[in-house]
């Protein structure tokens, strides 16, 4: 844990700045590109990530194997690529992940926080300790990818699952996971804050806790929502007050008052995939 909190320190601000660059949003951004739902059928390849398009056709529920051998081939080109590289390896890379349905950010050939972000949730479905280089192993695992383990194999096709173990939201439509992302969800750490509300100071107590249940999403706000325990952007709420919901910071742990944080471009693109009524089903518990 002190080696992920030490690599989470030497990304530093900058890292999630870049993030939050990729997404194209100024700090008080209104605007959302939203992901038309499309028409889901069955099809034979797992879907890539579309910014602008509608989702392309993928595998009923029951014919996605465990191991995804419905995505299109890759051959790595096996170049170990650290945080801020630039190039061709880097545009490869990028495209992989966007194909297998993670969020890298623009296919730009550069390295930043949301691509960054994206390997973390790719090496941690994968069961690879998630690191800033892509190197032999990632690579592998980017040849012969799996799929997220399914948390509630009798849910609905279209559902949230949000697995604390390994800190990873996805996105399933027609039973086939369409976005999966890293997150950063409730510390498990009491708190005790003071913050002017209602036009007056007031003290706010919890367990900065993400309960576990199953739920659907209710209410959202657009941009930036300001809450008594700070700023949430594009936030989606599910149960009560806790909201997926984007953030300037989403480390390699948890870290939230009970919300779960998701990297600013992931935040952007959800609310256009993500409709109302839709189940959220919390499982797990990360483990220090």
């Amino acid at each position: 844990m002190r080696g992920r909190r030490r690599l989470l320190v030497a990304v530093g601000a900058a890292t999630f700045a870049a993030a939050f660059a990729a997404t194209g949003v100024s700090g008080t951004a209104q605007a959302r590109t939203a992901v038309p739902a499309g028409t889901v059928t069955a099809g034979t390849a797992l879907p890539a990530l579309q910014a602008s398009s509608a989702l392309p056709a993928f595998p009923v529920r029951s014919a996605v194997p465990a191991r995804a051998a419905g995505y299109p081939p890759f051959t790595a080109p096996g170049k170990t690529l650290k945080l801020g590289a630039k190039g061709s390896a880097v545009k490869e890379l990028q495209a992989r992940l966007k194909e297998l349905g993670y969020v890298p950010g623009s296919v730009d050939g550069r390295y930043g926080g949301a691509t960054l972000t994206a390997v973390w949730a790719f090496q941690k479905v994968q069961g690879i300790t998630p690191t800033s280089t892509v190197a032999a192993r990632t690579w592998r695992a980017l040849e012969n990818p799996r799929l997220p383990k399914v948390l509630v194999p009798r849910g609905k096709a279209t559902r949230v699952e949000v697995n604390l173990t390994k800190q990873v939201m996805v996105l399933y439509r027609g039973g086939a996971p369409v976005l999966i992302s890293h997150i950063s969800s409730g510390s498990g750490i009491p708190y005790t804050e003071y913050a002017t509300w209602n036009g007056k100071r007031q003290r706010f107590s919890g367990s900065a806790r993400t309960p576990t249940g199953d739920y659907a999403t209710t209410w959202r706000a657009k941009g930036w929502h300001r809450s008594y325990l700070g700023q949430l952007y594009n936030p989606i709420f599910f149960n009560g007050g806790i909201a997926l919901h984007g953030a300037l910071s989403v480390p390699l742990y948890p870290a939230s008052h009970g919300c779960v944080r998701l990297p600013m471009n992931v935040a952007e693109i959800l609310p256009g995939m993500l409709g109302k009524g839709v189940p959220v089903h919390v499982r797990g518990a990360f483990r220090r």
